[in-house]
Formats: structure tokens, C-alpha cells, sequence
């Protein structure tokens, strides 16, 4: 058995799409993981392919004065290609490299945090979704970066806010916080 350490970083695509108009806290989604991920050894314990489930913990829809949408969601469960599954705590967080997580951003408000915990914040004006990073419990939001097509200003308006809305194919970075035990992959479970 190995260890997926907790803080390790994974790269996923959603399968689905997710707005902060339609989508409802407790509703389930899930993103394919397209990076292996190995032991330390080498040892390939996730494979790309395997299959994360993700929630919607709080949904914020756009409301007049500019105020975009915004979707926290977590990840729940982690399903292997040969079937085996595993219960996962993790967050959404962005695609940046884990030795450059204790920059000036993910080491804001001097806690110690080592990743930034992020949720999508509707804006641009293609319908991009807008990772912002969660300030006092999700109350706020700083934008973090872009992602999907386009971006758009995000300033004041007397109109109703964009809407956050993930489009099927976006990618992220999912941040396990606590370790899981996994056997080395093969493809069919014993």
C-alpha cells in the first residue's frame, strides 16, 4: 500500500457543466483527472482517467448591482479505471506547480495555508469562469485567474452580475487535504 500525500495537487477536466443559476447545494459532478499520479518510488497509484465526484457546497447567484455568481464545490470520492474507489477530501485550487504554492497569494493574511482554496466567480464578457480565491469563510472574493475564453470587467454595473458558469473541459487543480492509501495500479482489481 502507498500514500497519496495530503497536499498533493491534481490535475482535472469537469465533465459536465455547472452555473450558478441551475446548480443546487448537494448536487454531484464529476472531472476526469488528466495526470498520473505516482508514489514516491514511481509507483503509478492514480491514473489519468480516474474519476473524481465533486459537490456543490454553496451556490451565490448573480444579482443586480454587478454581483457575479459564485460555486464552491469540494471533491468527495476518487474512482480507479479498474473500480476501485476511495473516499477523498479535497478542494478546488488552480493548476499552478507544488513548488510554487507559498507565494505572496497563497501565503495572504500570514495563515498557513498552503494553497489557495478557490471558487468560480462568474464574469467576462465569453462566459469565462473566474477562479477567486475565498476570503472569510467565501463571503468575498479576490479574482485569481481566468479560465475558459475570455475575461470582462468585473467593476461595478447597475445590470445583474455574470453568472458563474463552468463549461464541460475546463481544467483545475483539485488539492487533496487529507492523505488517502492506495495499492499500486493495475488494471483489473483483484
Amino acid at each position: 500500500m502507498y500514500t497519496v500525500a495530503s497536499g498533493t495537487r491534481m490535475h482535472a477536466r469537469i465533465n459536465e457543466s455547472l452555473s450558478s443559476k441551475t446548480s443546487r447545494i448537494g448536487d454531484r459532478f464529476t472531472a476526469t483527472v488528466t495526470d498520473p499520479v505516482y508514489s514516491t518510488t514511481g509507483a503509478v497509484l492514480i491514473p489519468n482517467g480516474s474519476t473524481l465526484i465533486g459537490r456543490v457546497d454553496n451556490v451565490q447567484p448573480a444579482k443586480k448591482g454587478g454581483n457575479p455568481g459564485a460555486i464552491d464545490v469540494s471533491f468527495v470520492s476518487l474512482k480507479l479505471p479498474n473500480g476501485r474507489t476511495r473516499v477523498i477530501n479535497g478542494t478546488l485550487t488552480d493548476l499552478s506547480a507544488d513548488d510554487a504554492k507559498s507565494d505572496a497569494e497563497g501565503t495572504a493574511r500570514g495563515d498557513k495555508t498552503k494553497h489557495r482554496k478557490l471558487i468560480f466567480i462568474g464574469g467576462g464578457g465569453a462566459g469565462g469562469a473566474i477562479l477567486g480565491a475565498a476570503i472569510g469563510g467565501g463571503k468575498g472574493a479576490l479574482i485569481g485567474g481566468l479560465l475558459g475564453a475570455g475575461g470582462g470587467f468585473l467593476g461595478e454595473r447597475f445590470t445583474k452580475g455574470e453568472e458563474a458558469k463552468v463549461n464541460s473541459g475546463t481544467e483545475f487543480g483539485v488539492y487533496l487535504n487529507q492523505p488517502i492509501t492506495l495499492p499500486k495500479f493495475t488494471e483489473v482489481t483483484p
